[in-house]
């Protein structure tokens, strides 16, 4: 099977923690980076004869979630105990959502939903290593604190076929989640986690092939570079002859090894039952509706509209669409209606310069305010600067702040277009350059660009390419 051609297919499992005030189950506030096993009460620590209560704010998030990826929202769902043993789950179960849950299928972009359920969060076991030595062993302790934070669990079909396009659809949902106000999607502090289900099949073929399962992976480069390396790991495997197991694995960002953490389970092995102590959830029309009016944009309509309204190309709508913080600092430049407000495409080339100039991921932090990136990008289209010195005017403008008409005219970098004061520079590149010129004269105008450059040079980038081309052609008789 050595010549064969083998495709991807990839399904993810994402876990999101919903920005509720308090838990899943009881009323512990929550909060990142708190002293450790000081959110906890009896509930969330399962402690004998506390009862759960469901989280309504959490169910109201729940239902935008699956408002937003299309998906059929159950009048009636259930929770259920999902029973397996771990140190961080202090119950012994975990309270989630099996054949009942909230939402099913939907779509986001070009991947199918398969469903969307609520449950709590584990606990979060801190492994000491060598330093926490207890009794000559390595050690590791608990931190409850996370236990019981309500989570939104989103299943895809196996609709992904390469590493490149999981990391872009990820994107595209935190995104979406991020614009929905239900999570802060910060992957560094585990809000948002992802679990990819991998397997590779014959190029043209519809079985399925042996999946495996990547677990918690926190950030998109790591999720590309694990997916990218368990299809390798597959794909040698299968041309060895050799089985691809079912299996849960990890992988470890900074040696790219694959390891196995344990035997994949089945649903079965959860011994799933409904949860005995909360009543089931009865979507009513007041939460369906408080839940639809609750709905901004997003991205995927947001990008549409820049592509349907404003003229922009596909990907350059995505991204200013994907990147919440890039739509709106471009929306607030575009809001500037006035006599010369800048073209919608040139406005997102120079929203392209800022960034490539700022440390920030957002250009409403930097020193650049939207209404002067609108009023340089339409000074450029006037030709009142050139292209050259408005990125010298972008650069003080993030250095500096200020008005882009005012640092032109304190700096005298406006465009010199044509007569008296372009002339005489023209004739000077000339002079400089008789053996450019015979070329020119002979009717090859591939060198015109040394000539251009010699009059960018003089003028500080001020002179119109244009106009220096017109005027050579003119004293040359072109």
């Amino acid at each position: 099977m050595s010549d064969v051609a083998y495709e991807a297919v990839i399904g993810l499992e994402i876990h999101v923690q919903l920005s509720t005030r308090t838990k899943m189950f009881c009323g512990c506030e929550l909060g990142f980076g708190e002293p450790p096993n000081t959110r906890t009460c009896e509930v969330c620590l399962g402690l004998p004869g506390a009862l759960p209560v469901a989280n309504a704010e959490a169910i109201h998030f729940g239902l935008m979630i699956g408002l937003a990826l299309d998906c059929d929202l159950a009048p009636r769902s259930i929770f259920h105990r999902k029973n397996y043993f771990y140190p961080d789950l202090p119950k012994g179960y975990q309270i989630s959502q099996y054949d009942e849950p909230l939402c099913r299928g939907g779509k986001l972009g070009d991947v199918r939903i398969h469903r969307v359920h609520l449950e709590e969060d584990a606990a979060k076991l801190i492994h000491l290593g060598t330093s926490g030595r207890l009794h000559g062993s390595e050690a590791s302790i608990v931190d409850f604190n996370r236990g019981g934070t309500p989570l939104a669990e989103i299943v895809t079909e196996p609709d992904l076929r390469s590493a490149e396009d999981a990391g872009e659809w990820l994107r595209l949902l935190r995104t979406t989640l991020r614009r929905l106000g239900v999570s802060d999607v910060n992957m560094e502090e585990g809000s948002l986690r992802c679990d990819a289900n991998i397997s590779i099949r014959p190029a043209g073929t519809h079985e399925l092939g042996t999946k495996t399962e990547l677990k918690n992976m926190n950030s998109f480069r790591f999720i590309e570079r694990g997916i990218r390396a368990e299809i390798a790991r597959q794909e040698a495997l299968l041309r060895a002859g050799e089985p691809v197991v079912q299996e849960t694995l990890h992988f470890d960002p900074r040696t790219e090894a694959i390891t196995s953490l344990r035997s994949k389970e089945e649903a079965h092995d959860y011994r799933y039952f409904p949860e005995p102590d909360l009543t089931p959830v009865g979507i009513t029309d007041a939460m369906l509706e408080r839940a639809r009016a609750a709905m901004p944009e997003l991205p995927a309509a947001r990008a549409e509209r820049f592509e349907r309204e404003l003229g922009l190309p596909a990907d350059g709508a995505r991204l200013l669409a994907w990147r919440t913080e890039l739509g709106d600092y471009f929306e607030a430049a575009l809001a500037d209606d006035g006599d010369d407000a800048p073209e919608p495409q040139a406005l997102a080339n120079w929203l392209n310069e800022l960034v490539a100039r700022i440390e920030t991921d957002d250009p409403a932090e930097s020193q650049v305010q939207p209404r002067a990136l609108a009023s340089l990008a339409a000074m450029v289209a006037g030709k009142r600067v050139t292209q050259n010195a408005a990125k010298q005017v972008l650069d003080r403008l993030v250095a500096e702040g200020g008005d882009p008409a005012a640092i032109v005219e304190a700096e005298g970098l406006g465009a010199i277009g044509a007569g008296d004061e372009l002339e005489p520079v023209v004739q000077q590149a000339l002079d400089a350059n008789p053996d450019v010129v015979a070329k020119l004269s002979a009717g090859d105008m591939k060198p015109i660009g040394v000539i251009v450059g010699h009059v960018m040079r003089e003028t500080r980038g001020r002179a119109d390419g244009g106009a220096v081309t017109r005027i050579v052609r003119q004293k040359l008789g072109l």
